[in-house]
């Protein structure tokens, strides 16, 4: 890590995506303030402590329960984050969830905790909110950031 490279820690981490609470929903933006999805708010986060988009992702269907198709968000978190196991989830960590069994993993948040969250969905605002059992049970990865130079 140089001297000019920002300190990646979950406080940082946090702090950012607190910073996107109260952004209006809208699908496949990341623009803190003015609309985000839950991917744009990842995405947004990942742009305030780096710099840049880790990468571009492919347009995208607003459908939970969509079936039968490619991983690509667990896919995307796992090139660009350390994979972590449920036990290890902390306050920073990214979690992808799977909406119902079949269904690929399309729905992703922030912990602002180990049992709370930040996130946006449709009809809402980015909020914060418990880690309830109903989003444990529909948990497919739970991601870290890079703590160094990316």
């Amino acid at each position: 890590m140089t001297d000019a490279s920002p300190v990646v820690d979950a406080a940082a981490i946090v702090r950012a995506a607190r910073g996107w609470i109260g952004t209006p929903y809208h699908h496949q933006a990341s623009v803190r303030g003015v609309g985000t999805d839950c991917l744009g708010l990842v995405r947004g986060v990942w742009r305030e402590l780096y710099g840049a988009d880790a990468e571009r992702p492919p347009p995208y269907s607003r459908d939970w329960a969509e079936g039968g198709g490619v991983e690509t968000m667990l896919e995307a978190a796992a090139r660009h984050m350390r994979p972590v196991t449920d036990g290890e989830r902390a306050a920073g960590d990214v979690v992808v969830f799977r909406i119902r069994p079949g269904a690929v993993a399309k729905h992703a948040a922030i912990l602002s905790s180990p049992m709370a969250m930040i996130h946006a969905m449709e009809g809402a605002t980015v909020c914060e909110v418990p880690l309830s059992r109903w989003w444990l049970r529909r948990m497919a990865g739970v991601f870290s950031f890079p703590r160094g130079d990316v």
